[in-house]
């Protein structure tokens, strides 16, 4: 009998029976690890009143690349939530800000690190934790707190979500994946957290069982869907650079 495989031909496919409503989670760090092909589908796709998690809600860079706010600016996106919600750099102007401060976009500032505990604990099933980051700030107001060992701790909860779009530098057909550098900051989490992962690849999907166990950095168990991003100028490269040949991590 035939092994099953989670490759997906094409990353319209890949999204097709997303919903609106959903709850998706982007990795990356700025450019590495972004899953531009995944976003640039479901912009194609349509869905709407979503709820993004993200580091930041997109760069500022010209010319831009497909990140979350090209999901913004196209109507899609009910809510961010996010470490960033402002440009590092005060002359950068994000799509972002307009929309939100307009009250089209709810956004929801989280501590970076806080953010990722967030999603590290949904895909543990730990339903909260404290943290003293936060305490006696404007994100603390009104929100419950303890002591510990005579130190105040703010409670936050897990964040679960309904996708979540990764970028790997390898994987195989059992959804095995493999990142390179910083594509490692929120995809392992992400991909925990969420009920379906969705992983593009910038090199090939290799036959189950071709990644070294002890290179597998996210386990095919969180993944459901592979997709290989195809060469430019079809497929969107992190950095714009062209696939390599015969690369190695």
């Amino acid at each position: 009998m035939a092994q099953q495989t989670k490759e997906i031909a094409n990353f319209a496919d890949a999204v097709r029976d997303i919903p609106d409503g959903s709850v998706i989670a982007f990795g990356g760090f700025a450019y590495p690890g972004t899953p531009f092909n995944l976003i640039q589908a479901l912009a194609d796709q349509g869905a709407k009143n979503l709820t993004l998690v993200a580091n930041s809600t997109g760069g500022a860079a010209q010319p831009r690349l497909p990140d979350i706010g090209l999901l913004v600016e196209r109507g899609q996106v009910r809510k961010v939530i996010c470490a960033f919600t402002a440009a590092t750099r005060a002359s950068d102007v994000l799509p972002f800000t307009k929309y939100y401060e307009s009250g089209e976009v709810e956004a929801e500032l989280v501590p970076q690190g806080t953010l990722a505990e967030r999603l590290r604990a949904a895909g543990a099933g730990i339903p909260a934790f404290y943290t003293p980051t936060a305490v006696g700030t404007e994100l603390a107001e009104g929100r419950e707190t303890r002591m510990f060992n005579g130190r105040e701790y703010l409670i936050e909860y897990a964040l679960p979500v309904d996708f979540a779009f990764v970028s790997a530098i390898r994987a195989d057909t059992m959804g095995n994946l493999q990142y390179r550098r910083s594509q490692r900051n929120f995809n392992p989490v992400m991909a925990m957290a969420a009920n379906m992962t969705i992983a593009e690849v910038e090199e090939d999907i290799l036959p189950a069982g071709a990644i070294d166990p002890d290179e597998v950095h996210t386990s095919g168990i969180f993944v459901q869907r592979v997709v290989k991003i195809p060469p430019a100028p079809i497929g969107i490269w992190p950095g714009k650079r062209a696939p390599r040949a015969g690369a190695k991590s």
